[in-house]
């Protein structure tokens, strides 16, 4: 017997909102973690917004059970008929130890409750919609607010995935005993394809390429990769540009594109899978506006990508600045990230980039993130109708996660 399964296993509820991008990663993660520990795992999704992928996945873990709830991104009075709906499959498929709420409405939604017995609610927000620097002083006020209420007085842990994210949240008054920081784990992506791929998108073996994955969406910022590359790729005529990702903004990036002098050198693939294609990259370039911890971060970490990172949240977890990569400015100006895309064009640079990247390759392993999640479980079921912070032992372990 193993030693998660000697322990008593839990009944916990998952709750997710948006299954794209580094939250649906994380949810499908955690629930196949959990499940191979022996504990009882029931899923709720919301199918307005559910990738296929992501459904085939989540209905392949064999969990004990699998509920789509609709769940809209903004408030709205559909809102009630969600939290109906999720009330029942807490009647009807508990008892549960604990709910776990992913993203900023499913934590809403599961943290908001009527008087009667007390399940623990643990919320992991995913970046905090207030860590958008363009959010504006309205909206900030506006969800500020509502975050801050909801950790202070119905949260019994929130889960953060970078110290940053940790920070930020304490900035809105959150209390620091109900505040725990997990890094995200995660399997290090395949290798063997970057050839064949390259080859099928008629990219040279000898280019530099620069690699993008993300949702085209203002967060990610894919305009301000093209507005560098435009100025880099003159003098640097090996460099290529391949875009992995679809989003709202994938209209307007093809369209941006088109019209750069050149187009034949950027490729946009929104049908490939970041981590079939992390293995063509030569580096990983990120110019996002926010994160919390960037999953496409670790992965390219776990590959022994060098970076160029945007300075936000999570970045210095996986990135020492002039060492596997380098940090630019968060801003909209496309000089500094130019300037250290055109550092990477150096043969000496790059060599020393990816070695640096890959002596680092090891640190970020997905039973590490599990382990930090589960012991945060266990603090929080023995004593339901009480909230208490984590133990010096707790807290080692969910530190070190």
């Amino acid at each position: 017997m193993t030693r998660h399964k000697a322990r008593q296993s839990l009944s916990i509820l998952q709750v997710l909102e948006p299954s794209g991008g580094g939250s649906g990663r994380h949810f499908l993660d955690l629930c196949r973690g959990l499940k191979e520990r022996g504990h009882r795992v029931v899923a709720v999704y919301s199918p307005l917004r559910a990738e296929e992928r992501f459904v085939r996945e989540l209905s392949a873990l064999g969990l004990a059970g699998v509920h789509a709830v609709p769940m809209t991104r903004a408030p709205g009075p559909s809102d009630f008929k969600a939290w109906r709906m999720l009330n029942a499959v807490i009647r009807d498929d508990g008892p549960f130890d604990a709910i776990h709420a992913h993203s900023s409405k499913a934590g809403a939604l599961t943290r908001l409750r009527l008087p009667g017995s007390h399940i623990p609610r643990v919320y992991t927000p995913h970046a905090f919609r207030t860590m958008d620097p363009t959010l504006g002083r309205a909206g900030r006020l506006i969800f500020g607010t509502i975050e801050s209420l909801l950790g202070r007085f119905l949260s019994d842990r929130i889960v953060c995935v970078s110290q940053d994210e940790q920070a930020h949240a304490k900035s809105l008054g959150i209390p620091a005993r109900r505040l725990a920081t997990v890094v995200n784990g995660v399997t290090p992506p395949p290798t063997g394809h970057g050839s064949a791929l390259r080859e099928r998108l008629g990219i040279p073996h000898d280019s530099l390429l620069y690699g993008f994955v993300g949702r085209l969406s203002h967060q990610k910022a894919p305009n301000r990769l093209l507005d560098a590359f435009d100025r880099i790729a003159g003098a640097h005529p090996c460099a290529h540009l391949l875009m992995i990702g679809a989003g709202e903004l994938e209209s307007e990036v093809r369209t941006r594109i088109a019209a750069s002098p050149f187009d034949t050198r950027i490729h946009l693939e929104p049908g490939i899978p970041g981590t079939e294609a992390m293995d063509a990259f030569d580096a990983l370039v990120m110019p996002s506006r926010y994160e919390a911890m960037s999953y496409v971060m670790l992965e390219a970490a776990a590959a022994g990508k060098p970076m160029i990172l945007t300075d936000v949240g999570g970045a210095a977890c996986v990135l020492d600045d002039g060492l596997n990569g380098l940090l630019v400015p968060n801003t909209d100006a496309p000089e500094t990230l130019a300037a250290a895309m055109a550092d990477f064009a150096a043969p000496d640079s790059l060599h020393a980039f990816t070695r640096e990247a890959g002596r680092r390759k090891h640190r970020y392993a997905l039973g590490v993130m599990v382990d930090g999640i589960e012991s945060i479980y266990r603090t929080l079921v023995p004593q339901r109708s009480d909230i208490r912070a984590l133990t010096p032992a707790d807290t080692a372990l969910v530190e070190k996660a």
